[in-house]
């Protein structure tokens, strides 16, 4: 049984919570052996290493310390994770047509979540979103940006939204700043107290 939101807990992927992101992702990396590399790779070299070699890519990135994302727990257990970093880290995004840069601001980018399936619709996401801003914040980003898909009245399937939803990021603040063949990019400007 899924346990409510109130009892997440949402942590960087460090060294040590590595092992937690293996359980969550399963032997499959999640989906299709992507190890969350699609967005860091050009699509021959995330192809040419998908599975082990995407594995070892992300481990090398954490055995750094580079902190690529936050990985949510409920109690002990790992149940969801939300890649998020400059966006700078994210080359293949300006190589999309959809997805390329708004302007020149420097920003954050969210760009993959991944909730075990027993906990969504729990409030992982949302949870998620949260801790990305605040690591956002925290790292010195002024803006912080989305690429969800927009499933209208409808439901995108999981497998569609890893990006997020457009009401996911609505509820957080973000608004739209852009669309580029249906493909909303949302943003949120950060405060610093």
């Amino acid at each position: 049984m899924s346990r409510p939101a109130a009892e997440l807990v949402v942590e960087p992927l460090t060294p040590d919570r590595w092992p937690d992101l293996v359980e969550l992702f399963g032997p499959n990396g999640a989906s299709s052996g992507c190890w969350c590399m699609w967005w860091r790779l050009s699509a021959r070299a995330w192809q040419d290493a998908a599975g082990a070699g995407n594995r070892r890519a992300l481990a090398t990135i954490v055995a750094e310390d580079r902190q690529p994302g936050l990985v949510a727990y409920a109690g002990d257990t790992p149940v969801g994770w939300c890649s998020v970093a400059p966006r700078t880290k994210f080359p293949r995004l300006d190589r999309s047509p959809k997805l390329k840069p708004v302007d020149d601001a420097p920003v954050w980018s969210v760009v993959c979540f991944y909730i075990a399936p027993r906990a969504r619709a729990t409030g992982v996401a949302t949870a998620l979103l949260e801790g990305a801003v605040e690591l956002a914040r925290s790292g010195g980003a002024r803006i912080i940006e989305g690429y969800p898909v927009d499933p209208g009245d409808g439901a995108a399937t999981n497998a569609a939204a890893f990006t997020g939803v457009l009401e996911l990021y609505r509820r957080a603040g973000f608004t739209e700043v852009l669309r580029r063949g249906g493909r909303p990019i949302v943003r949120r400007v950060l405060d610093h107290d």
